[in-house]
């Protein structure tokens, strides 16, 4: 598949699955964060105005396909962001799609560089296994809540979640896996399926067991599952670790056989900023 393709689709399934945590929360757990999603120039964008992380949890994904990003659509993020009371957003943009003139719109608005992603892909055909001396297989119904807990604490989720995380186990778009030590669940991960394509995602361990492989064997589940589901090709990002320094998430991915494809920079606005691009 042709590199602009992989992006287009990975931003999309990213897009995607933040989209549908959201329309799968609780009325109340909505309504309590001030949680709100809207589909924005092809992309996804969600507001949270009680948001615990100051604006971690404000994000708009998936722009620049559907649409060129411009002045005027980045406008319409910010205005989303604006009216439903976000503390602060990122917005997302994959290089490529950033347009010659983005230092004018992006002063424009005050946005300012945040944190990048790195984005990763890898052919299903082509995936390393990994192992582990804990037990790893797929989540049920009836360990919907314990491993929803788990997720909450490893990530420091508000708890609001919870019925996102519930409501995920066992649907058939939404696969979900644990490594057990024991009776105890010590570790888990998620595969979201989209056709062809799969989004490796929620990935976590408490730090108890951590280093003893638990999520190599959770790609190896996942990666195996969705070959058995059709899937082509699997997507995944993690944070991109400063100069100096190592992510144990991405180190796993890659040792997978997933290859880094671009760093997604996050471009922050916050309200005092500029609201109108001159």
């Amino acid at each position: 598949m042709p590199s602009e393709n992989l992006t287009r689709t990975t931003e999309f399934i990213t897009a995607e699955l933040n989209f549908q945590y959201v329309e799968i929360m609780s009325e109340r757990g909505r309504t309590e964060l001030g949680l709100t999603g809207a589909r924005i120039g092809g992309g996804a964008a969600l507001a949270m105005r009680n948001d615990p992380t100051d604006g971690g949890w404000n994000k708009t994904i998936g722009l620049g396909f559907t649409e060129p990003v411009s002045a005027k659509l980045i406008g319409e993020v910010v205005d989303f962001h604006r009216e439903h009371g976000s503390p602060s957003a990122q917005i997302q943009l994959a290089p490529e799609v950033l347009p010659p003139d983005w230092d004018d719109i992006r002063a424009a608005y005050g946005l300012t560089a945040g944190d990048a992603t790195v984005k990763l892909v890898g052919d299903v055909d082509d995936f390393k296994p990994g192992t582990t001396d804990l037990r790893v297989g797929r989540v049920g119904v009836e360990d919907a809540e314990e491993w929803a807990s788990m997720l909450e604490e490893v990530f420091g989720l508000p708890e609001q979640f919870n019925s996102s995380l519930v409501a995920a186990v066992g649907r058939p778009d939404f696969l979900t896996f644990a490594a057990w030590d024991g009776d105890t669940m010590v570790a888990g991960a998620g595969l979201f399926l989209y056709g062809e394509f799969a989004s490796l995602h929620n990935g976590a361990t408490r730090e108890s067991h951590r280093n003893r492989g638990a999520q190599s064997a959770l790609l190896t589940a996942r990666a195996q599952a969705a070959a058995e589901a059709g899937v082509r090709w699997l997507f995944s990002d993690t944070g991109k670790p400063a100069e100096g320094e190592s992510n144990p998430s991405l180190n796993n991915m890659i040792r997978s056989g997933l290859t880094p494809m671009y760093d997604n920079q996050s471009w922050i606005w916050r309200p005092e900023g500029n609201t109108t691009a001159g």
